[in-house]
């Protein structure tokens, strides 16, 4: 949530100071702000959207049940989207850089979540960074829609 590295750094470089004040502010437990498939939601600085919803996917090579906590880093994104009246959201290939995910998993998987009758009122679209993820995501949707 503090700006690091990859789509979290390139938020943060284009929402401006007021995002990471906003991330400061959000309480840690135990120096946590945000637990592995939890998510937060903060203002969004300088950004056009209203709010950035934070989550943080597994770290797949040493998780516990990545499936588990990466379906609920999505879910529980959609979930605060709801409560808060958000209906649009730019989500990207959780924890499929750094973290990686396999690709063809974690397509399925957000695929899954994503078309959720819980979540039909939301307008979804995946911003994806690589030829590689866009074909896993597309993919996955094909195979969920039969």
């Amino acid at each position: 949530m503090l700006g690091g590295g990859g789509v979290d750094g390139a938020i943060h470089r284009a929402a401006g100071p007021a995002l990471l004040q906003a991330c400061r502010d959000v309480p840690a437990t135990n120096g946590v702000r945000c637990p592995t498939g939890e998510a937060r939601i903060t203002d969004a600085g300088a950004l056009t959207a209203r709010y950035v919803i934070h989550t943080v996917g597994p770290v797949y090579a040493s998780a516990t049940n990545p499936p588990a906590l990466l379906s609920a880093a999505y879910r529980n994104s959609y979930q605060l989207a709801l409560q808060h009246d958000c209906h649009s959201l730019a989500v990207p290939a959780i924890s499929c850089g750094v973290y990686g995910y396999p690709l063809e998993e974690a397509a399925a998987i957000a695929v899954a979540v994503s078309t959720d009758a819980a979540f039909a009122d939301l307008d979804i679209h995946f911003y994806l960074f690589s030829q590689p993820v866009y074909d896993a995501w597309r993919s996955a949707l094909a195979h969920h829609q039969g």
